[in-house]
């Protein structure tokens, strides 16, 4: 599903990597070897992941980002082109494209190492010399597994247009990073991430989270949404406090990728009121990011190598499914 030509504008600023993904009983602990199932491969990176997320919820998308010239980059720039993303931004280094290594247990819940290759390359010179390639969009996006000086630049020069700046802090910086966070009007992120950034005691509370976000949101983060697995998502911001809970019927079977479907799923509502009409779609794309009880896989990225799948037509039509019994829904809020 391209993004409609009327759409919202949305820039993406971030990583593109192959996901290696293997499934196993139980997670690894140091020192352990456990045994899973057959390699699968898909097209992934936070960055990526988003851009597409936000492409299929009906923006344009201009994604700048980089990877190799090796056979996974060629195969993976042709892909982003015919799902739909603009050929400018995506540029190509000598360096391998990046590649995240996932065990995923029974219960959904998984461990990731990632190596960045072409993605370090993506650096503040480099936008700077490709003219006009950031003056894209209503809303800005970017991630932390391209060099944090990079998103700083993007940003500001985003801020400068007038530009949305959307920020998911993953993986989690070890502290808190002023001259980013103040740039952010949206922050997504999850309990962990949370934690690391306020500065508290990891909590799987609700007082918990609330802690986290208006800690987050007094270092200077416009608004707050924080992801929590199958218990949904909390939105802390001037308009609203409250939780989203996902669409019933769904089952959390594989958490990876959750977030950037909220995040870039939003993101493509966001163009026209980030309330009004951003906070909307969490119920929809987190549900979609999931997996429901009928199977199927919610990444937005077909496997490495294949550009589409009848899996991946069947995503869509759930996709249409959510969105249509979630434009009426209210939040409830906490207090």
């Amino acid at each position: 599903m391209a993004g409609s030509e009327t759409g919202s504008g949305v820039l993406v600023v971030g990583s593109a990597n192959v996901d290696i993904v293997i499934e196993a009983e139980k997670l690894p602990v140091p020192g352990e070897t456990v045994l899973g199932d057959d390699r699968r491969e898909y097209w992934g990176g936070k960055g990526a992941n988003q851009a597409l997320a936000a492409l299929k919820a009906g923006a344009r998308v201009r994604f700048v980002s980089m990877t190799g010239s090796d056979r996974h980059g060629v195969d993976y720039r042709k892909y982003l082109v015919a799902e739909g993303i603009q050929r400018k931004g995506l540029f190509i280094d000598l360096a391998p494209t990046g590649v995240a290594l996932i065990v995923v247990n029974r219960k959904g819940e998984n461990q990731i190492a990632v190596s960045l290759g072409a993605n370090r390359r993506l650096t503040p010179r480099r936008l700077q010399v490709s003219a006009g390639v950031l003056e894209f969009g209503e809303v800005a996006l970017a991630q932390l597994e391209i060099p944090v000086p990079t998103v700083v630049a993007a940003f500001r020069a985003d801020r400068r247009r007038g530009a949305i700046t959307m920020l998911n802090p993953a993986p989690a910086p070890r502290s808190y990073l002023a001259n980013l966070f103040s740039l952010v009007d949206v922050i997504v992120l999850n309990e962990g991430e949370a934690a690391t950034l306020s500065e508290k005691k990891e909590s799987q509370s609700d007082s918990g989270y609330l802690g986290y976000c208006r800690e987050i949101r007094k270092k200077g983060a416009g608004a707050v949404v924080l992801t929590a697995g199958k218990k949904g998502a909390l939105v802390h911001c001037n308009e609203v406090i409250g939780w989203v809970r996902p669409q019933a019927g769904i089952q959390a079977v594989d958490t990876h990728g959750c977030g950037r479907c909220v995040f870039g799923g939003v993101s493509g509502f966001a163009g026209g009121g980030i309330i009004n009409d951003g906070f909307r779609a969490f119920r929809c794309h987190g549900g979609f990011a999931f997996r429901s009880k009928k199977g199927g896989s919610g990444r937005h990225t077909s496997p490495a190598g294949h550009h589409g799948s009848p899996e991946g037509d069947a995503l869509g039509a759930d996709f249409e499914r959510l969105t249509s019994n979630i434009i009426h829904t209210t939040v409830p809020t906490l207090y």
